[in-house]
């Protein structure tokens, strides 16, 4: 099998784990300065941690929310421009994903065998577009809103406004996709792809079982090299 070891598959190469993890890190970081800058730490945090005494700042939390800005525009940037070099689209939904999740979800749910899946299930692409959506607003919403403090740029009171509304809606989105992200680690079958995210390898045997279609395509590919 292409890039096997010790009954392992290798499922995420290093850049996808590179932005995967990028991007859980400048999201954290938004959210939690995020949140500082309204401020509720100053106001409600009424027993501070040791080590966060910086998150009753405004202007510490404000550049640091900009930094983190800044690094999920980059892992952002970094993984369309892979994947369109690349030219590898697995992750990009498809015709009969919510159907397909459906009686994936209906198999688990009564114990049935799933239907064969790709690399990726059906409700994992569906997943992957809307943390598209709800990032790439978060992103376009984001800058608006530092534009505004650009000297000699001034956007008008509407776009200020829809800027700062639509902008709190993503935050609120991203932060649902994140709960529903991990809560979906909660059904046993899912927590064998953990393993994917730190060392880029998941059990043949899980591979074979549930992404029977991506198995049969790799064992293929290994047929052809040998």
């Amino acid at each position: 099998m292409s890039q096997k070891k010790k009954n392992k598959i290798y499922r995420q190469p290093l850049p996808n784990r590179f932005v995967h993890w990028g991007v859980a890190i400048s999201i954290i970081m938004l959210i939690i300065t995020g949140i500082g800058q309204m401020p509720v730490y100053g106001r409600y945090l009424i027993v501070q941690p040791f080590g966060t005494k910086w998150l009753t700042s405004y202007e510490i939390t404000l550049l640091v929310h900009y930094f983190f800005a800044a690094t999920l525009l980059f892992f952002t940037t970094y993984h369309i421009v892979y994947h369109v070099m690349k030219k590898e689209f697995d992750i990009w939904p498809k015709k009969g994903d919510v159907k397909g999740s459906y009686l994936i979800i209906k198999a688990m749910i009564l114990g049935q065998k799933e239907p064969p899946s790709e690399k990726y299930l059906p409700e994992q692409r569906i997943a992957y577009l809307y943390f598209v959506i709800s990032i790439g607003l978060v992103i376009v919403t984001g800058v608006i809103k530092v534009i505004k403090n650009m000297m000699g740029v001034q956007p008008t009171n509407g776009i200020l406004f829809w800027g700062a509304q639509l902008h709190n809606l993503a935050t609120v989105m991203v932060i649902l996709g994140v709960v529903m992200h991990l809560a979906a680690f909660i059904v046993k079958e899912n927590r064998k792809l953990l393993p994917g995210m730190f060392t880029g390898y998941v059990e043949e045997e899980y591979v074979k079982e549930r992404h029977s279609l991506w198995y049969k395509e790799l064992k293929k590919r290994y047929e052809k090299q040998s």
